[in-house]
């Protein structure tokens, strides 16, 4: 397919001097004469490959029509400009440079160096946009890797404690879905979900003795439990390149009224993604299996949500996870 070139000028003989050196160069060419038609054509068709325009017009120039071209895009695929200008000063250049043209080509046009300036410009756009979508596509999968192995190390994790096979995957999934409700980006949800799956990682730490001793806890032996939260923050603390993992390890055990561990954190001082993280492990907690006891009754979970929202739980990620709770009305959010 041709490559597709807009020229924007006033004067209707610069427009077919332009068309016909670019359409000799085996170039789709649209002439259009002001600003305003631009924008106009550009709101109702496809954006070209590159916009040649011309600076000094009638009404609206070509440094207010570049202005409200981007703001028209809107944060979208930005259009090349190549500016048009019969004069060449240091402060239009500036001007022009500023508001992002690519480049500048001075009237009367030299048909060569038109064309040679207008083939260059979409080629550098086009391998900018190549390698864009290159970079693009391998940081997915540098991503989907890394999640791989944070949900195999999450699986290692849970597979140390008798009792809670799954348990990491669950509180990840249950936290991904109070994120998305709460209107979290796509980005943010997927750094919930791997909080979730590394909330437990200091449990590395902690002797199986103590993790899977059926019977109750001594409070000597509960404070060894409590240390996995800054034990897992200092294991995550060594990706440098994810500094957020280490919030939903160390915090995840605070509670809205303060009287949490390990550091004491209250209400809204407490990081949004340990809040979210605390209410989908106690909530998990309560709906799988222990050496003492069943998965507890649905009804049960959701009337503990409700008295602690508030006191343990930030109020509105119970209210969130109560609704979900009421939606899930075959009690399927639960260790099978």
């Amino acid at each position: 397919m041709a490559d597709w070139i807009i020229v924007v000028d006033d004067d209707l003989t610069n427009l077919k001097m332009a068309g016909g050196i670019l359409s000799k160069k085996g170039m789709r060419v649209t002439a259009l004469k002001s600003g305003q038609a631009l924008l106009d054509y550009l709101a109702a068709n496809a954006a070209p490959d590159l916009i040649l325009l011309d600076i000094n017009m009638p009404g609206m120039d070509g440094f207010e029509t570049l202005k409200r071209l981007r703001e028209q895009e809107n944060g979208g695929r930005s259009i090349p400009v190549i500016f048009l200008t019969a004069d060449e000063n240091e402060e239009s250049e500036m001007t022009g440079l500023s508001l992002g043209a690519m480049d500048f080509i001075k009237k009367p046009f030299i048909p060569d160096v038109l064309a040679l300036r207008v083939r260059h410009m979409i080629d550098l756009d086009h391998l900018q946009r190549d390698l864009s979508r290159e970079v693009d596509k391998k940081t997915r999968e540098n991503e989907s890797l890394f999640i791989h192995v944070v949900e195999a190390l999450a699986e290692a994790i849970d597979a140390k404690d008798t009792y809670t096979n799954g348990h990491s995957g669950r509180v990840a999934a249950y936290s991904r879905m109070i994120a998305q409700r709460s209107g979290y980006s796509p980005e943010r949800v997927r750094m919930i979900y791997m909080l979730g799956l590394l909330h437990d990682v200091g449990k590395i730490g902690i002797p199986d003795a103590i993790i899977n001793k059926p019977a109750k806890l001594t409070d000597s032996e509960y404070d060894v439990i409590k240390t996995h939260t800054v034990m897992g923050a200092k294991i995550l603390k060594n990706i440098r390149e994810m500094p957020a993992l280490v919030t939903g390890a160390r915090w995840h055990h605070e509670k809205y009224d303060g009287s949490g561990y390990p550091d004491g954190l209250k209400g809204e001082d407490i990081p949004e993604e340990a809040r979210i993280i605390a209410v989908a492990d106690a909530y998990d907690a309560m709906t799988s299996r222990r050496s003492y006891r069943d998965v507890l009754p649905q009804d049960v979970a959701r009337s503990e949500l409700v008295r602690c929202r508030g006191t343990q739980f930030d109020p509105a990620f119970a209210d969130i996870f109560i609704a979900m709770i009421d939606e899930d009305t075959d009690y399927t959010m639960r260790e099978n």
